[in-house]
């Protein structure tokens, strides 16, 4: 009876089949050995915000909360925390007397500030008499134009009806004013009260 073509390459030798796999076998041992490698070295294992894993061999961010933290390094101890001792109130009193007093300005600080305020106080005052001073100038200065005006509106008003004005003379005398006279005393008479009436 004649063999099948078939049966000879169906009984491999534990050889050959060897020498058909190495590629995906070694790629795949390759892949498992570095996955399981890299962790080999992290000694820190935590969660971050997002919730994601991260192993790594330094340490998490500052402010990673403790329950987030899965794995530390062996050996590992945390710093020591230092509690400082409550202050009772009478220390507190005094400490926060003691910083106002350290902040408060100095005996010669608080003189120049005095003496600064009172002369600021002087300035205003003489300021205030001067700002017065002016306005009673204006006052008496404003009451004699109105005076002389007045003066002048008479005066003109005499010598443009052409009643009979005297003057004194150098001699002290009473003199009837002539027609001249009369017309320069109206010129005169009409520029006081132009510049003294506003005109009118």
């Amino acid at each position: 009876m004649q063999t099948p073509r078939f049966a000879h390459h169906a009984h491999l030798s534990p050889r050959a089949s060897q020498t058909r796999r190495p590629a995906w076998v070694l790629a795949l041992s390759t892949l498992c050995l570095l996955c399981c490698a890299l962790p080999a070295h992290a000694q820190w294992k935590w969660r971050d915000a997002s919730g994601r894993m991260q192993i790594s061999d330094l340490p998490p961010p500052s402010g990673t909360p403790d329950k987030d933290i899965l794995q530390r390094p062996a050996g590992y101890k945390p710093p020591p925390v230092f509690v400082l001792p409550y202050a009772s109130k009478a220390e507190a009193a005094a400490s926060a007397a003691a910083a106002a007093s350290a902040n408060a300005p100095s005996k010669a600080e608080l003189d120049r500030q005095a003496r600064q305020r009172e002369q600021e106080k002087l300035e205003k005052q003489q300021e205030r008499e001067a700002i017065e001073k002016h306005k009673q100038q204006e006052r008496r200065y404003a009451e004699q134009k109105r005076e002389n005006c007045s003066r002048a509106q008479e005066n003109l008003r005499m010598l443009q009806e052409g009643m009979r004005i005297s003057r004194r003379n150098a001699q002290g005398e009473n003199v009837i004013l002539d027609d001249r006279q009369r017309s320069e005393e109206i010129q005169r008479t009409r520029a006081i009260v132009a510049s003294d009436c506003g005109g009118n």
